[in-house]
């Protein structure tokens, strides 16, 4: 009976100094389901929400990217646009001259092109934004951005067709210069108004949109952090008390192994004096 309790205790001391030392290595209070299977299970739980929510992170800060990059774009084309307004007034004079007046059509027409490239060219990651795509100057259908672990934290955009078609200056493009009388370049002043109006409209969109993400980004860097420090509670291993505790167990260990050593002693004793 008392070999069976050493037997026991020694099998009781091993399994508690090993799983010290694997705490201690691992730097992990939960190493299996052994160590505590109901704090395992919760800890699990919560390395998947945080990994959830890190995504989302990720997810707003590129969509922030995203609607800054628009943004900027929209306030180039909104340059354009006061510079094709400033010409056309030029033009819209009588003290302009036709040959003038032509002249300042070339360089509208030229804007013009500069606006539909700003268009075609503004992307993130190959996504356009302005327009459909690079070679498609319809509409685009809208970003949608996943700002949040649920499907309803969804952050999306109207249609932007940010070119000189979807601003209504398509006929501004084709005006033929023999025709571009002082009435005809007065005659655009307020298309170009109403394309800097549908153009801030489009920025105001984009703006609306980044800050809504600001506002997520900053909610999921809370989230993240208290869900993280909920889970190091559970799981992150308390060196001082867990050095403490191997220390103990060694101690066990060697008291067990000079226990042993001393009963061996006295049976050899008690063998040899029987046999004498």
């Amino acid at each position: 009976m008392q070999v069976e309790n050493n037997v026991l205790y020694d099998q009781s001391v091993y399994l508690n100094t090993t799983q010290s030392l694997n705490k201690i290595a691992t730097g992990k209070e939960l190493n299996s389901a052994a160590d505590n299977a109901a704090s395992l299970a919760i800890s699990e739980e919560l390395i998947a929400q945080t990994s959830g929510i890190s995504q989302a992170i990720d997810n707003t800060n590129s969509a922030i990217a995203t609607m800054q990059i628009g943004d900027q774009a929209f306030n180039e084309q909104s340059k354009i646009l006061d510079q094709v307004k400033e010409k056309l007034l030029q033009a819209s004079t009588s003290t302009t001259s036709q040959e003038g007046r032509e002249s300042l059509l070339n360089d509208i027409q030229g804007l013009m092109d500069n606006l539909n490239n700003i268009a075609s060219s503004t992307n993130y990651n190959g996504q356009t934004l302005l327009q459909n795509g690079i070679n498609d100057s319809s509409a685009t259908t809208g970003l949608q951005f996943q700002s949040g672990e649920d499907s309803s934290s969804l952050i999306e955009t109207d249609s932007i067709q940010s070119n000189t078609t979807g601003l209504g200056l398509d006929s501004l493009v084709s005006q033929d210069a023999s025709t571009f009388t002082i009435d005809a370049a007065r005659s655009f002043l307020d298309q170009v108004d109403n394309a800097l109006n549908t153009l801030n409209d489009y920025r105001s969109n984009f703006g609306s949109s980044q800050v809504q993400l600001e506002s997520n980004g900053r909610s999921l860097l809370s989230d993240y952090t208290q869900t993280s420090n909920s889970s190091s509670i559970l799981t992150d291993v308390d060196y001082s008390k867990e050095v403490a505790n191997f220390s103990k167990q060694n101690i066990l260990a060697q008291i067990g192994a000079y226990a042993a050593a001393q009963s061996n002693n006295i049976n050899q004793s008690i063998v040899t004096r029987a046999l004498s």
